[in-house]
């Protein structure tokens, strides 16, 4: 990340990340293992729960939306505003309930 500002207003106050740790590779250093762009997947339970939480935030930047995808799961993709791709996603059982 480039703007650490930027970054907790994101991850703490928009997706509502909690700060276990912080680790820095060198104090001026902005970045170290990831660069913009990286993707990640998290796996959740509680999607669409999740997904009205952020859109009640009204988030100015993003709106994200639930696509079910063939292979079982429903998936919800936030981009982080140093373009790094978050995919939420939850398995869903053969009958498209959440599991």
């Amino acid at each position: 990340m480039f703007d650490v500002a930027k970054a907790r207003e994101f991850y703490l106050d928009y997706l509502g990340f909690e700060v276990e740790f912080e680790h820095r590779f060198d104090v001026e250093a902005p970045h170290g293992d990831g660069t913009p762009g990286t993707h990640v997947i998290i796996r959740v339970s509680g999607i669409d729960a999740l997904h009205r939480e952020l859109l009640a935030k009204k988030y100015r930047y993003f709106n994200p939306s639930i696509q079910t995808q063939e292979w079982g799961t429903q998936e919800m993709i936030v981009y982080d505003p140093f373009n790094n791709r978050l995919v939420f996603s939850e398995r869903i059982d053969s009958s498209g309930a959440a599991s």
